[in-house]
C-alpha cells in the first residue's frame, strides 16, 4: 500500500496543498479544514476561492515559492503542477512526503460505505450534480466532490455524513485510477485528451481498469448506446447496469416526450417501472445523463419518488446551456463549456429543438493538440449552427508547436467567421442579431466573457 493521508488527519499535521484555488483542491482543502487538519496552499492569484479558504483557516501563499512548504507534514499536488515547481523541489530535500491529489481523494473515499465515482467524456458535472440531488432527496446525507459550482450545495463540494460519497471522476492523465469507487459508473468514452492517451484503445483501457476498482460486490454502470464504453466493461466480473435508449439495456426510457427541447419519461430499470421524470435542463444527453443516475439509485434502492424529485431539482450547473442574459436587441445569450465534438452536436442538437430563428455558435477551441487531433469532428459539429463564430484557440497548458489557428477551422465552414479578439466578436454581434436569436459562446476557456460584454454593453 501506498502512502496515505489518513495518518496526516488523525494526528493533525499540517497538509500542503499546491495550486489550492484549483476546483477539486480548494474542495479538498475545505474538507480537511472541516476535520481541523492545519492546511496552507499556495496558488498563482488570490481569488474569491483561496479567500474563502482563508476565512475558513487556510494559510495561502501568492506565488509558488520554496519557502511556502516549511512546517508541513505532507504535500498534496495536482498533475498541473511539474517537478521543477520550487515548492516541489523545496519538499523533496526536505524529505516531505509527496501525494496526488486524486490519491488523497481516493483514501479518503474509503472512509465511506457507498462511493459513487461518475466518469466519462462528457456530462460528468451534470450526472454528479443529478445525483447528489437524488442522494439528497433521499436523505442519504451525501458528501459530495463536484468540478462546478452547484447552488443547491452553495459550490463543489459538500460535506455530509460517512453513508454516500458522489464524486466527478476524471479519466485525464488516469487521476480516477486513484479512486475507490464502490459504484463506478461510465457515462460514454471518446477519444480526448490525447495529448496523454495515445488512442481511443489507450482510453477504453483506462475506463477498464477504472471499473475494476469496484469490490466484488459493487456495481458498474455504463452506457448500453456507447460502443466504446461497452467496451470497457468487456470481462469485468462485477453486477453490471447499462443503461440508455439500446432495447437491450438494463435501465431505459419510455414513453418519451418532448417540449421545447425538454425530456419527460418514464424510467424502466429491469423489466420494472421505476419512475417518471421530467427534467429541468433541455436536451437528449441529459436524458443519458439522468437514465445513468437511475441505475446508480436503482442499486441503491432509492425510491423512485426521490429520483424524479431530485432530477427535477436539478436547473443546470455553471457553464453547462447557462443563461447569460439578453442583448439590448432581444437577442438570447448562453454560455456552454462544451469542447469536444460530441458535447458540442449534444448542446447545439438541444438548441435545434428549441423555439430560435437563429442559432450563432461563438467556439473558442480549447488547446492546440485537441484541435488538431479532433479538426474534422469539429468542422463537422460547427455546421449544426446558422453561422459559426471563432475566436483565437485558448492555449490552457500548450505552445501553438503545431502552426493551428482557429481561422483554419472558420476556412472549411460554410459562413463562419474568424476574429482575433474578443472586441471584435462582441461588435460583430452586435451588428448582426436580432430577437429571436440565440448566440451560445462555447468552450472550457474564457469565452463566457463575450457574453457577459454583449450583455454589458446593454
Amino acid at each position: 500500500m501506498g502512502l496515505s493521508i489518513k495518518p496526516y488527519i488523525e494526528n493533525k499535521k499540517k497538509i500542503h496543498l499546491v495550486g489550492i484555488g484549483g476546483v477539486s483542491m480548494n474542495s479538498l482543502a475545505e474538507l480537511l479544514l472541516s476535520m481541523d487538519v492545519p492546511v496552507s496552499g499556495s496558488d498563482r492569484t488570490q481569488s474569491a476561492v483561496t479567500e474563502r479558504l482563508e476565512r475558513l483557516g487556510a494559510s495561502i501563499y501568492y506565488g509558488h515559492a520554496a519557502q511556502n512548504v516549511e512546517g508541513a507534514s505532507l504535500l498534496v499536488r495536482t498533475a498541473a503542477v511539474h517537478d521543477d515547481n520550487p515548492e516541489i523541489m523545496r519538499a523533496r530535500e526536505l524529505e516531505i512526503p509527496i501525494m496526488e491529489r486524486a490519491e488523497a481523494w481516493g483514501c479518503l473515499m474509503t472512509d465511506y460505505q457507498d462511493v459513487i465515482c461518475l466518469s466519462g467524456t462528457h456530462g460528468k458535472t451534470t450526472s454528479t450534480s443529478m445525483m447528489t440531488l437524488i442522494a439528497m432527496q433521499a436523505a442519504l446525507d451525501p458528501t459530495v466532490m463536484v468540478g462546478s459550482n452547484l447552488p443547491a450545495i452553495g459550490g463543489t463540494l459538500r460535506i455530509g455524513g460517512r453513508d454516500c460519497f458522489v464524486a466527478e471522476s476524471c479519466e485525464y492523465c488516469n487521476s480516477f485510477l486513484s479512486f475507490s469507487p464502490t459504484i463506478a459508473v461510465i457515462l460514454n468514452v471518446e477519444a480526448d485528451h490525447l495529448d496523454f492517451f495515445k488512442d481511443i484503445d489507450d482510453i477504453v483501457h483506462s475506463f477498464h481498469e477504472f471499473c475494476l476498482r469496484t469490490p466484488e460486490k459493487g456495481l458498474v454502470v455504463t452506457n448500453a448506446d456507447d460502443i466504446h464504453a461497452m467496451e470497457a466493461v468487456q470481462g469485468i466480473d462485477r453486477k453490471i447496469l447499462t443503461f440508455g435508449v439500446a432495447e437491450t439495456a438494463d435501465v431505459r426510457p419510455e414513453n418519451i416526450t418532448i417540449e421545447n427541447g425538454y425530456y419527460r419519461f418514464d424510467v424502466t430499470a429491469e423489466g420494472q417501472f421505476y419512475t417518471h421524470v421530467e427534467l429541468s435542463v433541455p436536451g437528449y444527453h441529459n436524458m443519458l445523463n439522468a437514465l445513468a443516475c437511475c441505475a446508480a439509485a436503482w442499486f441503491l434502492h432509492v425510491a423512485g419518488e426521490h429520483v424524479a424529485a431530485g432530477l427535477a431539482q436539478f436547473k443546470g450547473s455553471s457553464r453547462r446551456f447557462e443563461r447569460t442574459g439578453k442583448m439590448k436587441n432581444g437577442a438570447l445569450v448562453i454560455d456552454d463549456y462544451a469542447h469536444h465534438p460530441s458535447e458540442m452536436r449534444a448542446t447545439l442538437q438541444t438548441a435545434r429543438q428549441m423555439d430560435f430563428d437563429r442559432i450563432f455558435c461563438v467556439f473558442q477551441p480549447h488547446t492546440y493538440t485537441r484541435t488538431k487531433a479532433l479538426f474534422a469532428e469539429f468542422v463537422e459539429a460547427l455546421q449544426m449552427c446558422d453561422q459559426a463564430i471563432l475566436a483565437p484557440i485558448y492555449a490552457a497548458r500548450e505552445q501553438n508547436t503545431i502552426g493551428i489557428y482557429a481561422s483554419d477551422l472558420a476556412k472549411e465552414i460554410p459562413g463562419a467567421e474568424s476574429f482575433d479578439s474578443f472586441d471584435e466578436i462582441t461588435a460583430y454581434l452586435e451588428r448582426e442579431t436580432r430577437a429571436g436569436d440565440l448566440i451560445i459562446t462555447m468552450g472550457a476557456g474564457d469565452i463566457c466573457r463575450v457574453g457577459q460584454m454583449l450583455v454589458q454593453a446593454d
